[in-house]
């Protein structure tokens, strides 16, 4: 948790800088100090959904592949 809260400060200053820097306005730079983060967790948990399904996807794929592979690989010796 300390580190989620290190990275939300590191975070919220790097955004009020960078907007401080371009604008010159502090105000400015509160608000999307604030906003972005914000903003930015949101799509996060999207990312988030959208990156699950394509694992789920990308795993019963292989799977399917494995069983196939298997299946016609299935070699009975005679003696």
């Amino acid at each position: 948790m300390k580190k989620t809260i290190t990275f939300a400060c590191l975070h919220f200053t790097v955004a009020f800088t960078v907007t401080y820097l371009l604008t010159g306005s502090a105000v400015i730079g509160g608000l999307v100090a604030l906003v972005e983060p914000a903003v930015n967790t949101v799509v996060f948990y999207f990312h988030e959904r959208v990156w699950k399904k394509y694992e789920n996807q990308s795993a019963s794929k292989v799977s399917d592949y494995s069983e196939q592979a298997f299946q016609s690989n299935d070699m009975t010796l005679v003696s």
